[in-house]
């Protein structure tokens, strides 16, 4: 999952909200979470242990049936693999009978990983100390195994005692969003999943974004994403060489790497930065006013210094101040180069002229740029510049996404979050990416957030990581996370009576 640091959020005053609805027998459940905290730690390792990655076509089947045999475990009742022209995903229920249905988005594959990278194996699941506390260190652990385990966890407490939830569940979950989600459409197209997502008051995705002071934050929209590859050769171009050859040969042959190296420079403007692709901003729909003042109170009751420290930067673009830097993360379109690769990379030289040259890239949208607009603008762009033979295969992606914060999912996460005294905020815009707008365009057209306890780090990096146990009061660990839930199911119950 795309997500970025929880800085571009505005901490709410409190507000005149209905009665907090109570959680029956609380302790009940609360002791029977405590109880399995070792099993439910085991079920993260398990997972972690058996990791999907899409790019890699590396357990695709298996992930997916691990999936399904996971939720079957938890407490529903069905749960079957959904086919798709790619990865498959999986569609759940769980009917208690109640008159409302909550819709929950997993995923179930992870990024890359390199163990050499790793101060501990990347499918270990081993545990650490950690200022925070003792945490889980492996692929997935945070980016979204952890939260997700979190939140069968809460599923755990009610079929172990007995209890019905207050609320049905239907449950989608893909192995394709590390490569922006190709064929998810697919999965909730399926016509009985579609038919039961029909029925859902909205749709959330487990989060864990608290920070150090205990602050989290509902997520009420993303940037789209098209994940793209671009290649140039000598095959397709018709001029220099169609595999690597002496790098003498440079003084009477054309480039390949080179006029991959002229193409990427069209695409942004001199500093590097502003996206120069022909119409990328057209239909760029400017912050709000609303928009800019939750990113003003979010700005004032953030750590500028902590989260500089944890990116490991020292200066944001054009040394702007941190209130214009976070207007920015939220409101604008991006050209990114993940990776270039071209000829010889290994240790010391090797005097060749590549034959191909590859460039791996990322474009985050923002409303109202959509993902198909944004794929025809850079085809034709480099078109029109001279660079048609370049190919561009779009791998995956999808359009913006956003939600009403007065939605009742939001109004009943705003109450849980007051009932449990957590300073939260309302995010306009995670800079990342995850594919909501499956659910908030048509045809479901559903409310759907982000939302949790909880904290982590290490997304796409070595030495990812997930709070277990935590030394602060503030910040919830596994079975905090997992009680959290348990108590919104009850929340959001009582708020669609309303």
């Amino acid at each position: 999952m795309r997500f970025a640091c929880a800085a571009v959020a505005a901490l709410m005053t409190c507000t005149a909200l209905p009665a907090l609805a109570e959680t029956p027998n609380r302790a009940q459940l609360a002791a029977s979470v405590k109880g399995s905290h070792d099993a439910n730690l085991k079920r993260l390792q398990d997972w972690i242990a058996n990791p999907t990655i899409a790019a890699e076509k590396t357990n695709v089947d298996g992930g997916a049936e691990y999936m399904r045999k996971r939720l079957l475990d938890a407490g529903f009742q069905q749960a079957r693999v959904v086919k798709t022209d790619g990865v498959p995903g999986v569609f759940a229920t769980l009917d208690a009978g109640a008159p409302t249905t909550l819709g929950i988005y997993f995923m179930y594959d992870v990024k890359q990983y390199d163990p050499k990278e790793w101060s501990s194996p990347p499918l270990e699941g081993r545990l650490v100390d950690r200022a925070e506390g003792k945490a889980i260190v492996g692929r997935g652990a945070v980016n979204q195994k952890g939260p997700e385990t979190a939140f069968l966890a809460a599923l755990h407490a009610f079929k172990d005692t007995g209890r019905k939830l207050p609320v049905n569940i239907v449950l989608v979950a893909e192995g394709e969003e590390e490569i922006a989600s190709p064929h998810f459409r697919q999965i909730v197209s399926d016509p009985e999943a579609a038919a039961a997502l029909k029925k859902t008051i909205g749709v959330i995705i487990p989060g864990a974004g608290q920070e150090s002071n205990g602050a989290t934050s509902i997520d009420l929209g993303a940037k789209g994403v098209i994940e793209v590859q671009l290649i140039s050769s000598g095959e397709h171009w018709g001029r220099g060489p169609a595999k690597d050859v002496h790098s003498s040969l440079k003084a009477n042959l054309d480039s390949p790497a080179w006029r991959l190296v002229k193409a990427l420079n069209t695409l942004v403007a001199e500093d590097g930065q502003t996206p120069a692709i022909d119409g990328w901003f057209d239909n760029v729909k400017p912050l709000t006013a609303r928009q800019k003042e939750l990113i003003a109170a979010g700005v004032k009751n953030s750590s500028e210094t902590d989260i500089m420290k944890q990116l490991g930067i020292k200066h944001w673009y054009k040394d702007e101040d941190f209130l214009t830097a976070s207007y920015r993360l939220a409101s604008q379109p991006t050209v990114n180069i993940e990776g270039l690769v071209s000829g010889y990379t290994g240790p010391g030289g090797k005097t060749v002229l590549p034959g191909r040259a590859e460039a791996k890239m990322d474009f985050r949208l923002v409303p109202d740029m959509t993902r198909e607009e944004a794929e025809a603008k850079l085809k034709a762009h480099l078109a029109k510049r001279g660079f048609g033979d370049i190919v561009v295969n779009v791998s995956g992606g999808y359009s913006p996404t956003e939600t009403d914060e007065n939605s009742v999912l939001v109004k009943s996460q705003i109450a849980s979050l007051k009932k449990a005294k957590v300073d939260y905020s309302l995010n306009p815009r995670l800079a990342g990416s995850w594919p909501g707008v499956t659910f908030t365009g048509p045809p479901l057209k559903r409310p759907a957030v982000g939302f949790g306890l909880g904290t982590g780090g290490g997304a796409h990096a070595p030495d990812e990581w997930y709070l277990i146990d935590s030394k602060n009061p503030k910040v919830a660990g596994l079975d905090e996370s997992a009680m959290f839930y348990v108590d919104y199911l009850y929340e959001l119950a009582e708020a669609a009576k309303r």
